[in-house]
This record gives structure tokens, sequence and C-alpha cells, in this order.
């Protein structure tokens, strides 16, 4: 082969080589448009975390905010609320599991499991029952606590029959599983940011 031959055949790899790589960028530049609009739009963006100032719960107060198009319950709960949900014997649950999100691996359900260490007068749970996926009523069922004539601190969902006790644990009816603890951090000693 002489030098003639050998430099034409580098040249034309080279020819070859450059045109494809300007083929394969010109196609991802066209393709990048129709990858791009399958990206969520800043309104799901915007629903992926929700901050919110707790300090103006009272004690004893709930409250219903949306997040990721569910509702989360937020309550401040009493002193005997968090007395009852601790006295609760693991073997008497129906499920075992914290079903935190805050925490790695499977825990155990207990009361502890289901704050955030030193901030337990606050109880934060997606508000679905984990049977059939309904709201339940706050303050209702069988394991709220009685504080004079009122109830407080527990859920009932009236679709089927599924009681929640003060930390939000399945503990009669068909629901299979507690209430789900969505992963949240405190910003501030009042402020956090749920997701």
């Amino acid at each position: 082969m002489s030098t003639a031959e050998h430099a034409e055949v580098n040249r034309r790899d080279f020819l070859y080589i450059a045109t494809g790589a300007v083929a394969g960028v010109g196609a991802a530049l066209t393709a990048w448009p129709f990858i791009s609009q399958m990206n969520p739009d800043a309104s799901v963006l915007a629903m992926a975390t929700v901050e919110l100032d707790i300090a103006p719960i009272a004690v004893g107060q709930a409250i219903t905010i949306k997040w990721r198009g569910n509702p989360v319950f937020i309550r401040h709960r009493t002193q005997p609320e968090i007395d009852a949900a601790k006295a609760v014997k693991m073997e008497d649950l129906k499920d075992p599991e914290a079903r935190n999100d805050n925490l790695t691996g499977a825990s155990p359900a207990t009361d502890e499991n289901r704050v955030v260490d030193g901030k337990e007068q606050f109880l934060i749970m997606v508000g679905v029952c984990t049977h059939l996926g309904c709201v339940p009523i706050g303050n209702e069922g069988d394991f709220a606590v009685v504080e004079g004539n009122v109830k407080t601190g527990a859920w009932f969902c009236p679709c089927h029959g599924s009681h929640y006790d003060t930390a939000g644990r399945i503990r009669k009816g068909p629901a299979p599983q507690n209430l789900l603890v969505p992963k949240y951090a405190y910003l501030t000693g009042t402020k956090i940011r749920i997701g």
C-alpha cells in the first residue's frame, strides 16, 4: 500500500466519524424538546414539598393540609394522648411496623418511632386509610382519649370501620397498616417541610 492510499483511508475514516458525530448531535438536539416536555410542570414540582409553620396549632387541635394530592393530618397532641400512645403494648398492634418514612428499614411501631425525637407532641401522618383509601375522621373511634366528655386524638374510618389510635396505628378493623408518616423535617423550632 502506497503512502497516498494510506493517507486517503485515514481521511475517509475521519470524514465518516465526523459525519456520524454531527448526525448524533443533530438527533439529540432534535429529540431534546420531546424528552424535556415529559418533565413535570411547575405546579407538580411545587406539590412535591410543603413548608408550614406549626406554631399556631393549639394543644389538642389538628389541621389538615394537602400534599401530593393527599390529606396530611398534623395534630398537636395533649399529654393524655401521648401517654395513651406510649402505654400500648406492641403485641396489641395489628401492624407492628412504624411506617415512618423518616426511619430507615423496618422499625417497631412504638409512639417514639411515629414522631420526631423531642417533638412528640406533634403527630404528622398521611390521612388516607390503608384499607381502601378513605379519609378517617379525627377525634373518633374506640381508641380515642376521653377528656371530660370529649373524645380526642384518635381516628375512625367510617367506610369499613377501621380504628386508629392516638399515634395513628391501626388497632381494629380491616385496614392492614398504620397510617403513613411522610418524610418531613424541622427547618426551625416550629417550621416543617413535608416531602
